[in-house]
């Protein structure tokens, strides 16, 4: 019985944030690209994009993640399943990586595939303003934009949409 109240109160949280998602001209995003080599995302609605952000990646920007700590961004198709607030990172959105293919490939390769993939903000105090971070590549592997820029997509990209992120 206890799985059940679970199970309700996980799906009316769902609902809910799903609910606070802004549209754009009454039509929600459907999809999130990720251009690696251009260090770009952009927003997609009706297979065309209606907004795009520069982006910092991986410390090591070219190939796909294989393993955890090796400072790739990972490569595929993915969701955005879920988000939460971070103290050092503003507002983050979690990347379903690694996803079967990228199992698999670890699992040949006997490594570990890591996890906690993220599209985030970036650090903003008094020792690391914001700026420093902007036309770097410096994350372990995720995906890093301006805090406003953050912000926007945050309001725009209800969880369970799809990622894809090209080379």
């Amino acid at each position: 019985m206890r799985w059940l109240l679970a199970l309700f109160c996980l799906s009316f949280i769902t609902v809910s944030q799903a609910s606070a998602v802004e549209t754009l001209n009454g039509k929600v995003i459907e999809k999130v690209l990720v251009l690696k080599s251009a260090h770009q995302l952009q927003l997609i609605m009706d297979g065309k994009p209606v907004k795009t952000y520069r982006i910092s990646l991986g410390k090591r920007p070219k190939g796909a993640k294989l393993m955890e700590g090796d400072k790739r961004t990972p490569e595929g198709f993915y969701w955005i399943d879920w988000r939460k607030t971070s103290n050092n990172f503003n507002l983050a959105m979690h990347i379903s990586y690694p996803n079967i293919t990228d199992s698999a490939r670890a699992r040949r390769e006997g490594v570990d595939p890591g996890g906690m993939i993220m599209i985030h903000g970036t650090p903003d105090t008094d020792d690391t303003p914001e700026d420093l971070f902007h036309t770097l590549d410096w994350t372990d592997g995720c995906v890093a934009m301006r805090n406003r820029d953050m912000r926007e997509v945050w309001n725009l990209v209800p969880d369970g949409t799809m990622i894809e992120i090209r080379p």
